[in-house]
């Protein structure tokens, strides 16, 4: 790749240097799940917002400008994994023709609400289709003023309140004609997710997969009490060997991935190790804990939406890594994150799983929903979730954290996990490793 590249929102050369600038001024990323009905992954909602307002009398908002000029440089596939990026793209962007730099093949250019639809950007609408953009239409209704727009658009999202209004039907109907796929929009609970399913749509953008209906006497199920018990002597310091490693041997795909860590290059072993007890001592305590933990919620998560591994993956390296920032134990900070949608793979309550866990009472504090100091990094980044930014300002300030040192953290998080879950042919990182974003290639 070149040292320089055109930037797609200001038109002006740009280094790796100053697009960093530039990320670090647009902020706060909130990135949203766009699932199927079978629970895959379809695409992501990317929603940028400022940490610096940009003067009135600049026009275009400086976040929509630095959004796409970050989009443009780091590329979309560093935020989606591969997955369609649908952004947000009001009249103004699409009259001044800014998204020639994404790529068109990843990317869906959501148009928001507006009063009418200027003939300049049904124009611009037109020629971003033949590029071979995918358009969409967010909070969609029946007699919207972006008619005009519909048969091109391949995405409808409505509001879920829709769904409940006397004027669904209709807009079904008009919806019929087009060749558009419809996207539920605040689906954030099961009752709602099956009142979408039941109406037909095909897509769901929210959280209900985090939040499955709990039984309040429900126990841990059988088949998932091996993987709880060695939890449990995962959290003992300093872990017991001749309890731990039996109890690890009957699990082959813990074994295997313990084994293939300790061989890889990172820890520079001259002859292969072929023991599990003597990988364990090679990779200590700290380590071990880290991917004997993800290899758990891997099995833990089997049946469910691989998207919730990935956000949990993602709460544990943003905890552990954002750590510092507010004084806290880097490793207490890490299980805090992963263990955080424990719930939803287990389909009990937190309650429940917490007393097999020996974990200080600040963290069960944390992991239960307390206001214990030590949940303020999960609870930042739960409000980032929802696209809550004042919240997530609010907790900032609270607790004397940088916004935009916890916005880099978050992104640099992100994006480690998306490298890995991409499967690239590389030595398996230790987990909860930072990495800055890297330009996209071309």
């Amino acid at each position: 790749m070149a040292d320089k590249k055109e930037m797609a929102g200001f038109g002006s050369i740009a280094t790796e240097q100053n697009v960093e600038e530039e990320l670090r001024r647009v902020g706060y990323l909130a990135r949203q799940p766009i699932l199927d009905r079978r629970g895959a992954v379809f695409g992501y909602d990317l929603l940028f917002h400022a940490l610096v307002q940009a003067p009135p009398e600049s026009g275009l908002s400086h976040a929509s400008r630095g959004m796409l000029d970050v989009l443009s440089f780091f590329g979309i596939e560093r935020f989606t994994g591969g997955a369609w990026g649908f952004v947000q793209c009001g009249a103004e962007a699409l009259e001044a023709a800014l998204f020639e730099g994404l790529p068109p093949h990843m990317t869906v250019l959501a148009i928001p609400r507006f009063d009418s639809v200027p003939a300049s950007v049904e124009r611009e609408c037109i020629r971003l289709k033949e590029m071979g953009f995918r358009l969409a239409l967010n909070d969609y209704s029946l007699d919207d003023p972006r008619e005009p727009l519909l048969s091109l658009a391949h995405h409808i999202k409505v509001d879920i309140t829709n769904l409940d209004s006397p004027d669904w039907h209709l807009l079904c109907n008009q919806l019929y004609r087009t060749h558009a796929t419809v996207v539920a929009d605040n689906i954030h609970t099961h009752d709602t997710y099956r009142k979408a399913r039941a109406a037909g749509v095909q897509y769901f953008q929210g959280f209900y997969f985090c939040h499955p209906e709990l039984f309040p006497n429900a126990t841990v199920p059988a088949d998932r009490a091996h993987h709880m018990q060695i939890l449990q002597e995962l959290f003992k310091d300093p872990l017991d060997l001749k309890t731990l490693v039996p109890l690890v041997s009957r699990d082959p795909s813990l074994v295997f991935r313990v084994l293939r860590f300790v061989n890889s290059p990172l820890c520079a072993v001259r002859n292969p190790v072929k023991s599990l007890e003597t990988a364990l001592l090679i990779l200590g305590d700290k380590v071990f804990r880290r991917i004997a933990t993800l290899a758990i919620q891997c099995a833990l998560n089997q049946n469910q939406s691989s998207e919730l591994l990935h956000m949990a993956q993602t709460r544990a390296r943003f905890c552990a890594d954002a750590a510092k920032l507010a004084g806290l134990d880097s490793e207490e900070m890490y299980l805090l994150g992963m263990l955080s949608l424990l719930p939803a793979m287990l389909q009990v309550p937190m309650h429940t799983i917490l007393p097999g866990l020996p974990l200080r009472r600040e963290i069960c504090d944390a992991l239960a929903g307390g206001a214990a100091r030590e949940r303020c990094l999960l609870s930042w980044l739960e409000a980032l979730e929802t696209n809550d930014i004042a919240e997530c300002e609010a907790i900032a300030a609270q607790y004397g954290l940088s916004p935009a040192l916890m916005a880099q953290t978050y992104m640099s998080a992100l994006e480690a996990v998306i490298t890995e879950s991409a499967g690239e042919e590389r030595s398996e990182p230790m987990p909860g490793t930072p990495r800055p974003l890297q330009p996209a290639h071309r």
